[in-house]
């Protein structure tokens, strides 16, 4: 494919802040642009990915005529309202961004909404909204409906309301207006078939979303160290999930490259079932418990429609069906022209054995903080457990999803070893009928096993595979998950081996070794979490503070986690990624603990 320039080559993956209402997202860039967006779903097609393509892309611009203007980006505190400043000595612009919350009962509440407000002096503003339906395949029609515009294509379609006049153009809708200090415009996009929200229900939404997200941030139990990141990143997660469903998708994005220029391009707009453990610890911990047990019904009712002798997926839609098919979108260049651009995922039909352990803990943590599982879901959960007594011995494709010959992991047999653990315990604690002697005989041999065959051969310390000499991030989860002590010998030459081999900087790299993928990859955002609230379990307080300082930086202007990070530090990947936030939200609450109690450690499951 011919070279196609970047019309803005400084805008990159970290430029952006999100917005959403629930049921989908859109990034907004920090030059006020929104350059991707997915309507009406978050795993729907795209109606702007500029991102992705800056020409065939489509994107929502705003731009004002301002000479050498500084630009800030920052959320209204405690809400998922992004406002966008441009300041200079001729005036000062605000851009404010939202998606009307589901609990406001906006009479349009699947909107974009954007105010443009001038606060010093007298600007001169264009706006040109450019979408491209359906993944950029085709320049849509545009049409007038009234004093609104409508893009169609003949299966999707969009409307543009303003305040402010608007002009047609190809597969384009644009209007240029001047501004006083103190005056403003709004523009809405919605569904074809609504009315665009006037200027007093957009000023009545704006003021009812704000108050929505501050009184659900204000439910968060934490007050620690780190509170406003910590809140940050519970409104990120959030806005993943899923208010018609539960669920809560892996990113906002696909295509994102995890090494520019290779094919590590993957979309993460689905269910993860290993999330599950992490998604409920984190919304337990800071006292979502709604949000918790919103998510444990969703898992349920995957593990209740499961027919006799089939496995549970790796991953799901978000509304519960089979997730996409992995596919390329080759008509769009890619981010930093990293192609393929890939829709869907092929790890759908992977077998991951570490889902069963995620998905037992997630159980047992609903079970103990939460509602009390069903005779009929503790029915489907035993035969889950059945399935991991069998089947803990196989190889696969692992927490990482290689695309390689299968392993046999120490992360999946560690997970295998957390399914007969929770189960065992879950039996116990609920009185649940089961073959517990059984489970715990064989969580025992598993434990053996880890313990005789995943040791390197001359230095003792735990390794990524049977027989194996490398290392892998994901042991990590060893002390996490309780299998072993945080203090003990032998973990702690494994975490020093760790910080040796796969650290820099505050930077966690998952492996060293080939993966069967093109390309090498960054550092993985969640791993430096991990590594601090390991660090923080053994008592080495000093570097898990360290780490936790370099950690939060690599976090963006407004406090989002990409899943990636190069060796320079720049974000890499898909982007806002959940499990990176959940991974930030439990390292901060219980390194903080510590910190708190100098007298001496304190005990947290």
């Amino acid at each position: 494919m011919p070279h196609r320039p970047n019309p803005r080559p400084g805008r990159t993956i970290g430029d952006h802040g999100v917005i959403g209402n629930l049921d989908t997202a859109a990034l907004v860039a920090i030059d006020g642009s929104i350059d991707f967006m997915c309507w009406p779903h978050l795993d729907s097609p795209t109606v702007f990915a500029a991102l992705l393509d800056p020409e065939q892309g489509g994107e929502f611009s705003v731009t004002p005529d301002l000479d050498g203007a500084r630009r800030r980006q920052l959320y209204i505190p405690e809400t998922n309202v992004l406002c966008t400043r441009w300041m200079s000595v001729q005036g000062s612009v605000e851009l404010a961004d939202f998606m009307p919350h589901p609990e406001t009962n906006a009479r349009v509440p699947r909107s974009v909404v954007r105010r443009i407000r001038v606060s010093r002096g007298t600007v001169r503003i264009r706006a040109c909204c450019r979408p491209r339906l359906d993944y950029a395949k085709c320049v849509p029609e545009v049409a007038w409906y009234g004093d609104s515009v409508v893009f169609h294509d003949g299966a999707h379609a969009l409307r543009l309301g303003a305040t402010v006049p608007l002009v047609m153009g190809d597969g384009e809708a644009s209007a240029e207006f001047e501004l006083e200090r103190g005056e403003e415009a709004w523009f809405v996009l919605c569904d074809e078939e609504c009315d665009p929200l006037d200027a007093a229900e957009c000023r009545v939404a704006l003021e009812t979303t704000a108050e929505a997200w501050r009184g659900w941030t204000r439910r968060s139990n934490y007050r620690g160290r780190w509170r406003e990141r910590v809140d940050r990143s519970a409104l990120v997660l959030k806005l993943l999930t899923s208010h018609s469903h539960g669920s809560i998708a892996a990113a906002a994005t696909f295509g994102l490259p995890e090494a520019t220029g290779a094919g590590r391009n993957w979309d993460y707009r689905a269910t993860w079932i290993r999330d599950a453990s992490f998604t409920v610890y984190a919304f337990m911990r800071l006292g979502y418990v709604e949000e918790a047990e919103h998510f444990r019904q969703w898992t349920e009712a995957r593990i209740m429609a499961l027919d006799e002798g089939a496995a549970l997926r790796v991953m799901y839609a978000l509304d519960g069906h089979e997730a996409m098919a992995e596919g390329t979108l080759d008509h769009l260049a890619g981010y930093a022209r990293s192609q393929p651009v890939r829709i869907g995922n092929a790890a759908r039909k992977q077998t991951q054995l570490d889902i069963f352990g995620e998905l037992m803990d997630s159980i047992y943590l609903s079970n103990k903080y939460g509602t009390a599982i069903s005779h009929a879901g503790w029915a489907h959960v035993r035969r889950l457990v059945d399935h991991v007594r069998e089947r803990w011995g196989d190889a696969d494709e692992g927490i990482w999803e290689i695309r390689d010959e299968p392993r046999h992991f120490l992360h999946s047999r560690l997970m295998c070893w957390v399914a007969l653990d929770r189960a065992v315990r879950l039996a116990g604690k609920r009185s649940l009928p089961g073959p517990v002697v059984e489970w715990a005989g064989e969580r025992d041999r598993i434990a053996e096993d880890i313990w005789e065959n995943f040791r390197h051969p001359e230095h003792g310390y735990f390794v990524q595979a049977r027989g194996g000499r490398d290392l892998d991030a994901s042991l990590l989860m060893m002390p996490l998950v309780r299998f072993v002590s945080a203090t003990d010998p032998v973990w702690l030459k494994t975490l020093d081996a760790i910080g040796e081999q796969l650290t820099d900087d505050g930077l966690v790299f998952r492996y060293r070794n080939a993966d069967g993928l093109e390309g090498g990859e960054g550092a993985f955002t969640t791993c430096t979490f991990w590594y601090v609230e390991c660090l923080a379990r053994a008592g080495r307080l000093h570097e898990a503070r360290e780490i936790m300082a370099r950690g939060v930086l690599y976090a963006n202007h407004l406090g989002l986690f990409s899943e990636e990070l190069s060796l320079l530090g720049e974000p890499l990947g898909n982007f806002p990624q959940a499990l990176t936030h959940l991974a930030f939200i439990s390292a901060a609450y219980y390194l903080d603990r510590q910190l708190s109690h100098p007298e001496g450690l304190v005990w947290q499951p």
